[in-house]
């Protein structure tokens, strides 16, 4: 009477626990799945960019398209490098790869709605009874060996009552999200670096040709200065003035070369390939220009293309889930278990249905000591989200700063190179005028070495503010997440991504069943 009694007030005084917790009762409307229901953190952003008012920068939000923002530059080299470093970068190899990885563990995952323990066995034992051995009194066999012959399979299947499994899927299905942002961020980042690198490759090329005019120049200076002196006209004074600001001029080459050659093996690295001379390929060229204009869209727009936002939001989503798993551990599991056998001592009458046997049965599992392990465990899952939830605060407040930054720097770069060129032009008039003077005899060597020597700085200066408006724009299209679109384009020159086939572009928050609920209703509390 006992034993018959027992179970049932356990399960009675059980669903009693039960219909007093505060998670039981969000079972109920949360589709039979303990734990919190996924709501997406609030993210401070901008109303709009700080140079709004800039006629340069258009806050249009209609058409915008920087799938391919490098093509404004109209470099037909830049353009076949960004194809191949896409096809051929192998840390962007490496982030498909991670792809791969989530889409497994997903599928994991999901495998686990079906029974989840399912072993078949087979065994064949020949026994032989010990004669002289038997002491017990027990009558001796008929016969002393025989052979069993035996075969059959266990299953075990948990039913998912509160939802832990289809939490796991849940975060699976965020993990392999945040996967494919991270290959879409490491795409975003190679095309810039890709961009940058060539932009200061052809940068050094320009102020090489600077240098080197200008080493031209002043040997043409020098050879006067010493025609004027051997003539008894000037001191020997002006000779080595002019040697000065030869030497000078002629020291900047070796480090221009040796910067050019670095951004070559950087280049070469973000192509995948060995180290080679890339500029014998690239032939003459100049430093990658475009309009001073740049669409950049409004602020709330990174949440959507920037592809770190969106790893960092989906990272939140997947430990969100997390909570649902721990909470789970508060509950009884239920399972079925089956077994189904086949016995002989003979294998001809094996599978004879004489030979058959199996059993089927539920059961429950209930870790009713271990709740403080269990409530320390739902409380660290809660802290890692919230955790997840605040990084994914500041990296959209980095997004933000990032894009602020590359915008400023567009602008007033283009203003520095601006200056820079007519302060160029007017020195090399005022070289030209000089040398004039200085071959009449009307000034000394000063005034030239003084001139040539601005020209040489200004001239490297404004190479580099060249590139730096180059660089700044880079930064931007950057900055707004342009280039990952790339792999969706199945006829486009670039190819596809290596995950573009099972990895689908990440799910919108509709898709997700996400709601606008602030992020700490997402507590498991």
């Amino acid at each position: 009477m006992l034993k018959a009694t027992l179970p049932r007030l356990l399960l009675v005084s059980g669903c009693l626990i039960l219909s007093g917790c505060a998670e039981f009762q969000n079972w109920l409307h949360s589709g039979y799945r303990v734990g919190p229901n996924y709501a997406k953190p609030a993210a401070p952003i901008a109303g709009q960019w700080i140079d709004f008012n800039d006629s340069r920068v258009i806050s249009e939000t209609l058409g915008v398209d920087h799938a391919a923002w490098w093509t404004t530059f109209g470099d037909p080299t830049l353009d076949n490098l960004m194809r191949t470093a896409f096809s051929e970068n192998l840390t962007l190899r490496a982030a498909s790869m991670r792809v791969m990885e989530a889409q497994s563990q997903r599928a994991i995952a999901a495998g686990q709605l079906m029974p989840q323990f399912q072993e078949a066995f087979g065994l064949y034992q020949h026994t032989q009874v010990s004669k002289a051995g038997n002491a017990s009194g027990i009558p001796s066999l008929p016969f002393r060996a025989f052979d069993t012959w035996t075969t059959g399979l266990n299953v075990g299947w948990e039913i998912d009552m509160w939802g832990r499994i289809r939490r796991n899927i849940e975060s699976a299905d965020a993990d392999l999200d945040a996967s494919v942002e991270d290959y879409d961020d490491v795409l975003v980042c190679l095309l810039a670096e890709t961009a940058a690198a060539y932009t200061e490759m052809r940068a050094f090329e320009s102020r090489l040709a600077y240098a080197r005019a200008n080493v031209k120049a002043q040997e043409g200076s020098l050879s006067f200065a010493e025609a004027r002196f051997k003539g008894g006209a000037v001191s020997k004074l002006d000779v080595t003035q002019a040697t000065s600001s030869l030497a000078e001029t002629k020291a900047l080459i070796p480090v221009l070369e040796k910067g050019m050659r670095l951004a070559n093996n950087r280049l070469c690295l973000l192509l995948g390939t060995p180290p080679r001379d890339l500029y014998a390929e690239f032939g003459e060229g100049r430093i990658p220009t475009s309009s001073p204009e740049v669409i950049v869209g409004i602020p709330a727009e990174l949440l959507r293309r920037r592809p770190d936002v969106r790893r960092a939001e989906r990272q939140v989503a997947a430990q969100s889930a997390q909570i649902g798993v721990a909470v789970a551990e508060l509950f009884p599991a239920f399972t079925i278990n089956g077994s189904l056998n086949w016995q002989s001592k003979k294998f001809a009458n094996l599978f004879t249905s004489a030979a058959n046997a199996g059993s089927i049965g539920p059961a429950f599992n209930w870790n009713v000591l271990h709740y403080g392990r269990i409530r320390n465990n739902i409380q660290f899952q809660d802290a890692r989200f919230q955790e997840l939830a605040i990084n994914y605060q500041q990296t959209v407040l980095n997004a933000n700063v990032e894009t602020e930054d590359a915008i400023v720097c567009f602008l007033q770069s283009q203003q520095q190179a601006k200056a820079l060129g007519e302060a160029v032009q007017a020195t090399v008039e005022s070289v030209e005028i000089v040398m004039s003077q200085y071959r009449e005899g009307a000034v000394d060597f000063n005034r030239v070495f003084n001139l040539q020597s601005a020209l040489v700085q200004q001239q490297d200066r404004l190479a580099i503010a060249e590139a730096d408006v180059a660089s700044s724009l880079i930064r931007i299209y950057k900055s707004l997440g342009g280039g990952w679109q790339i792999r969706l384009q199945q006829h486009s020159p670039y190819g596809r991504g290596p995950e573009a086939d099972d990895a689908a572009a990440p799910m919108t928050d509709e898709a997700n069943g996400q709601t606008e609920e602030a992020a700490g209703d997402a507590s498991a509390g």
